[in-house]
């Protein structure tokens, strides 16, 4: 196995021991990258130079016996809607084509901080608005598991580069998807555990967190996002934890709710099987499996869809040719100037989601559209007060199906939306949630998700770390195509 194929967890250990360099480590990504990029499209933006520079540095200070973090030079993939100074920040948008921040995103200037080499800015669906990344202005990713499937949404390009060696570990939003259709690990923290200063977002919906190859590598990269963040009005500040402290604590005695509208729902018979067995091996390993209900779940999707999209509208407003960002040539007015700008500017997705969101709070709609939608959020939030008082996390698939082959949805946003049946709730309701890789169904990866209760985090990972370890399970890889 080469070192971009390792975890960080076995990576800090061979760089404690002085056995490899930073630069070492940061080198075979690169190769790594150079031989499977032209294929999959993971990357927006590379920076050889940034990183090779950051290991270099920590190789330095390594050597010098100076003071270094663990996890220092472990290099680390960063999503194209988080600000980062000197490099582009696209969102995946023609808008925001030449737009370079003049500062960090606070994860960022965190995992800098900590030593990590940035290797550059991932691949997502244009202002985070879709599930296969497929909406793009500069072109789809692909499944490293099978090329002519998509990799989720949004963050696909994350998710593809973790899962086929072209990153260690990465820092995204929207990143559940992914992470069930390429087989790596994500967690979702509580909303306001982990900054959102510096990500550039079209929806309040979005949080920050860590996609690795396992779980301990996730706790890992949790440890080094999570914390108060004064620059964030939506920050919580709470007692800091480590959440790789007791991974090993089991699931005995722990109650885990399995919420029939999820297992009602319409998935694959592959994803349910395979999640049926996941939860049999948290049984044998001494939890308590409980049925539940969410008696609003099958209406959080559409309400997921419809604030996202007025989140969408409102925020989008401001790219509009005057400040900053692309502005047409073809303007022979200001009213012309706008329309054309916004017109060339925005892809077909994001215009859908402008004129959807527009049109559920105009004169007529707002009560039957937005309102309703949110009147669905804070009964879902209820739903899931009540359920955590019968168990202590729940558990479902993450995604409805196995990944889909690219474009076979982009014709019917009604299929593309769908994708987000078993996402939507727990976003709603701001609550964290985990997908773990729990097999193949079709030659293609399985998610379990995990949801908890706000600020559950470390018994999520507990409880995903015990999955983990029982079901045996060889760190998964994609086909040797990609490698």
């Amino acid at each position: 196995m080469e070192l971009c194929e390792l975890t960080a967890c076995a990576l800090a250990q061979l760089l404690a021991k002085r056995e490899i360099s930073a630069e070492e480590i940061t080198s075979a990504v690169f190769k790594r990258i150079a031989v499977s990029e032209e294929l999959l499209h993971c990357y927006l933006h590379l920076d050889h130079a940034g990183a090779e520079a950051t290991a270099r540095a920590v190789d330095a200070k390594r050597q010098s016996e100076g003071s270094v973090g663990a996890l220092a030079g472990i290099p680390v993939a960063v999503m194209d809607n988080l600000s980062t100074a000197g490099l582009p920040t696209t969102c995946a948008s023609k808008v925001l084509q030449q737009y370079v921040p003049p500062f960090d995103a606070t994860v960022v200037a965190k995992i800098k901080a900590a030593g990590l080499p940035l290797l550059g800015k991932t691949n997502l669906d244009e202002f985070n608005l879709g599930a296969s990344t497929e909406s793009s202005a500069f072109g789809p990713t692909r499944n490293p598991w099978r090329t002519e499937c998509v990799p989720g949404g949004s963050a696909g390009g994350a998710a593809a580069a973790v899962a086929a060696g072209e990153a260690i570990w990465a820092v995204a939003s929207s990143h559940l998807i992914p992470a069930s259709f390429c087989g790596v690990v994500g967690l979702k923290p509580t909303y306001g555990r982990v900054s959102r200063f510096g990500l550039i977002s079209s929806s309040s919906l979005d949080q920050v967190g860590p996609l690795a190859r396992d779980v301990s590598d996730c706790a890992l990269l949790l440890n080094v996002m999570a914390g108060y963040d004064a620059l964030d009005t939506t920050s919580l500040n709470t007692e800091a934890v480590d959440f790789s402290a007791e991974l090993a604590a089991g699931v005995k005695g722990v109650r885990v709710g399995l919420p029939s509208e999820y297992f009602a729902a319409d998935a694959d018979p592959g994803v349910k099987s395979a999640v049926m067995q996941a939860i049999k091996v948290l049984e044998d390993q001494g939890a308590q499996v409980v049925e539940v209900s969410l008696p609003h779940f099958r209406y959080a999707q559409a309400a997921y869809t419809i604030l996202a999209a007025v989140e969408a509208s409102s925020g989008l407003g401001r790219y509009d040719g005057v400040r900053y960002g692309y502005r047409s040539a073809d303007a022979p007015d200001t009213n012309t100037m706008f329309s054309n700008t916004r017109g060339e500017g925005f892809g077909a997705a994001v215009k859908l989601q402008i004129l959807l969101g527009t049109f559920s709070v105009s004169t007529g709609h707002f009560a039957d559209n937005y309102l309703k939608a949110a009147k669905v959020r804070t009964l879902v939030k209820d739903d899931f007060a009540r359920v955590f008082t019968q168990c202590d996390i729940l558990a479902a698939p993450t995604t409805p199906s196995t990944a889909f082959r690219l474009g076979e949805r982009c014709a019917d946003p009604v299929m593309m939306s769908l994708v987000n049946t078993f996402r939507a709730p727990a976003d709603l309701a701001g609550l964290p949630a985990i997908s773990i890789p729990c097999g193949l169904g079709n030659g293609l990866p399985v998610g379990l998700q995990l949801i908890g209760p706000a600020m559950a985090e470390q018994r999520l990972l507990q409880a995903a770390y015990a999955y983990e370890q029982a079901a045996g399970l060889e760190l998964s890889l994609p086909p040797m195509e990609v490698r």
